[in-house]
């Protein structure tokens, strides 16, 4: 029985989609196919859904906005999970937000509300859940430094975790262990409307000088004292070309996809990072996901 039929049969009332196109709900754009993709519309329905995957081995992975990750061409036995059923902004003694509410709307909601804190985010393509989980930010500020407590789905148990409990670091977080955020109590400030709107101009603006095109954002973490695409560019690598994927003239920390495959991507990454260590000797790490591992 594929897995498709299993959640069917095992979870009828689940909201399932079956052969989810990776190249259509990635920023990138390639990529294979998935044989279910799983959309739970609560907390509870989610810790049952990741405890049968577990219990019955289905290889899964969690998908937000599809930015930073890169998904294989190859068909994927698996499910895809989105967190897109759990949305919505609300004020509990914060702002207590669903792991698939959507940048864009966590911004309009706390400008709605006269709440500072989230103007740097303008602009990026992300999911709150996403942005937790990969840590996601500019060089002013990172999610992580937004969150008093996160509830999590562990080992398909619910969990409430501290900020302290969250690691957060450069680009990274407890929750790339496997463990799936599912909702945040986020902490913000107060100010005037029309300023909160021109911090988010700002932002916005800055963004619009980003490279044009399919991309995962920024490829690589920047090491300590330079940023990466500063050193991509010193070695001579604006413009480099594996099939359809080239490293953007714009800036030299986006690949851009330009009719090519994940294999094509993967190929210039690696290339990208030995040419670097040849000639300074740093090594870059991806702050990209490869969904599923390939």
């Amino acid at each position: 029985m594929g897995v498709y039929a299993v959640l069917r049969e095992r979870m009828p009332n689940l909201l399932l989609e079956e052969n989810f196109s990776l190249a259509r709900h990635t920023t990138i754009g390639c990529g294979g196919v998935a044989e279910a993709c799983a959309h739970p519309r609560s907390v509870f329905e989610a810790a049952k859904l990741f405890r049968l995957l577990e219990s019955e081995n289905i290889p899964h992975f969690v998908l937000g906005a599809g930015a930073n990750v890169l998904p294989s061409e190859n068909n994927f036995a698996g499910t895809v999970v989105k967190l897109d059923k759990i949305d919505g902004s609300s004020l509990h003694g914060g702002l207590l937000v669903g792991a698939g509410t959507t940048g864009g709307a966590l911004l309009a909601f706390a400008r709605e509300n006269a709440l500072t804190g989230f103007e740097p985010f303008a602009g990026i393509p992300m999911t709150v859940g996403g942005a937790i989980c990969m840590n996601a930010g500019v060089r002013e500020k990172y999610f992580g430094e937004t969150v008093q407590k996160v509830l999590a789905v562990e080992r398909g148990k619910l969990r409430v975790f501290s900020q302290n409990d969250c690691k957060f670091g450069v680009k990274s977080s407890i929750f790339q262990e496997n463990i799936v955020v599912l909702r945040a109590l986020l902490k913000a400030g107060t100010d005037d409307k029309k300023a909160i709107r021109a911090r988010e101009r700002f932002f916005l603006e800055r963004r619009l000088r980003l490279p044009k095109g399919r991309s995962m954002g920024c490829v690589f973490k920047n090491p300590p004292q330079i940023s990466a695409g500063a050193l991509i560019e010193a070695c001579g690598l604006k413009g480099e070309r594996m099939g359809g994927a080239v490293v953007s003239h714009v800036h030299a920390n986006f690949i851009l996809n330009e009719g090519g495959t994940a294999s094509d991507v993967r190929s210039l990454i690696g290339h990208i990072k030995q040419i670097v260590k040849n000639k300074t000797g740093i090594e870059l790490n991806e702050e990209v996901r490869y969904l599923p591992p390939f």
